[in-house]
């Protein structure tokens, strides 16, 4: 670690438009347990991913607040190549006296966890799993997933990996992707606050580490039209107050609990409103297609990469106990969202489910596409939107998911991201994909 003389901690938030933005003190000057904060502005809560701030806007230029940061989420290392340390702390946006802003992302997931663990008395297990491609990197070609893909790149994987660990980020897995130069990077499951945290993390380091190298990375759903599509996948499980797992239940289909069944069920129903939140570009359609092994419907699905919420296998070469590595993974999101927002929504629309004591859905397996409207109907395969535009028509219609919402939330997100389309043109193309990965 640097000299704390020397070092600056960044106090940071990520905001709606996916974007970690923050400021800097001198590290030395930070003193835990001692009340501490940095000003903010309303308006950075409407700046696009192009960085203009959206007009209208419900702010404007007056009001001030407050980063808050949490001391319990300071992630701190030396990367590889960094002439100082990468020091950053989550913070919650707060009004000047302290008291919560309703538009703080990390708040609204931190309230939303609570409403679970007091409706349903159990706590969210969750990891977002994260992939993306470097650029200008000079290496060979090498086939998909293979040790050519993994130790071409060397050390770019140990470093990463060394990295995170470092920071508290508990990395599992590097793996070569399957597109060209594609990664996918898996820490290990956490409560869904310190996964949310863990996510920001990830992006990070993986950008500082490319940075370093002389490379380009991106975590951008598309970086080409007919490109291999990069996703954040969110797994999810529950454990009650004694630590015991609540997802399983081997005498259900899938194996999956009534508590999970109702959660997933939730999520169906309001799905075509959530992906504004979590598939929230602009070509973050492109990705939501039909046999993409990414999402197109409204699908629960065991084992099947195309379903928008998979049950995830479970190894059962040793002798563990498979209640405790069972869960399911919400597969319609990536890294143009707020891991923040993303997973409070998802945990929302579960809570909605959880409430109505929903059964749950049909599982599916096979081609949405090869069946009747009246088949589809009946097991709940219903298209998710075609486009950002549809997903923002879905969000308005649902009442149930804006009801979530401080009104001049909803104001703030849909006012940025229709200044967002309007900024990135109406031709999805591998020139909008290009400007979006450069950004992510």
């Amino acid at each position: 670690m640097g000299s704390d003389a020397t070092s600056l901690v960044t106090f940071v938030t990520t905001d709606y438009a996916g974007i970690t933005r923050g400021r800097s003190v001198v590290a030395s000057s930070y003193t835990p347990g001692r009340a501490m904060s940095a000003g903010w502005v309303p308006a950075n809560m409407s700046l696009t991913p192009f960085d203009q701030i959206a007009h209208p806007n419900p702010w404007g230029s007056t009001g001030d607040l407050r980063l808050l940061p949490d001391e319990a989420a300071r992630y701190r290392l030396r990367p590889e190549g960094s002439a100082t340390d990468l020091d950053m702390m989550m913070c919650d946006i707060v009004e000047l006296d302290g008291s919560p802003w309703p538009l703080c992302p990390r708040t609204f997931l931190k309230t939303a966890l609570a409403d679970l663990e007091r409706e349903a008395g159990v706590d969210l297990v969750a990891t977002l799993e994260h992939e993306f491609q470097i650029f200008g990197a000079d290496w060979p070609s090498a086939p998909a997933f293979s040790l050519q893909s993994l130790r071409r790149a060397d050390p770019f994987g140990p470093v990463l990996m060394a990295a995170l660990s470092e920071a508290g980020a508990d990395p599992e897995v590097f793996i070569a992707e399957y597109g060209t130069d594609q990664f996918e990077v898996t820490v290990a499951p956490s409560s869904g606050l310190v996964a949310a945290d863990r996510a920001v993390v990830v992006r990070e380091v993986v950008r500082e580490l490319a940075r370093n190298a002389g490379w380009r990375c991106s975590f951008a759903p598309k970086t080409a039209v007919q490109g291999i599509g990069n996703g954040v996948h969110m797994h999810f499980s529950f454990r009650d107050k004694a630590g015991r797992p609540l997802a399983y239940d081997a005498g259900n289909p899938g194996n999956v609990s009534a508590l999970a069944g109702s959660f997933v069920a939730g999520i169906l129903r309001h799905l075509p409103a959530l992906v504004a939140f979590t598939a929230p570009s602009p070509i973050s359609y492109l990705r939501l297609q039909p046999h993409r092994w990414s999402s197109s419907h409204t699908w629960f699905g065991d084992c099947n990469r195309d379903a928008s919420l998979r049950i995830c296998p479970v190894n059962r070469t040793g002798s563990s106990d498979p209640a405790k590595a069972f869960n399911i993974e919400y597969r319609p999101a990536d890294a143009t969202a707020c891991p923040h927002l993303a997973l409070a929504v998802m945990v929302r629309a579960g809570l909605e489910g959880i409430r109505e004591g929903l059964s749950a859905p049909p599982l599916f397996s096979g081609d949405p596409d090869t069946l009747s409207a009246e088949e589809r109907e009946r097991l709940g395969l219903n298209r998710l939107p075609y486009s950002l535009q549809e997903a923002l028509a879905a969000l308005t219609d649902d009442d149930t998911v804006t009801s979530w919402f401080h009104p001049l939330a909803m104001e703030t997100y849909t006012g940025m991201k229709r200044m967002e389309m309007e900024l990135a043109g109406s031709d999805v193309d591998d020139a909008m994909c290009k400007r979006y990965a450069d950004i992510y």
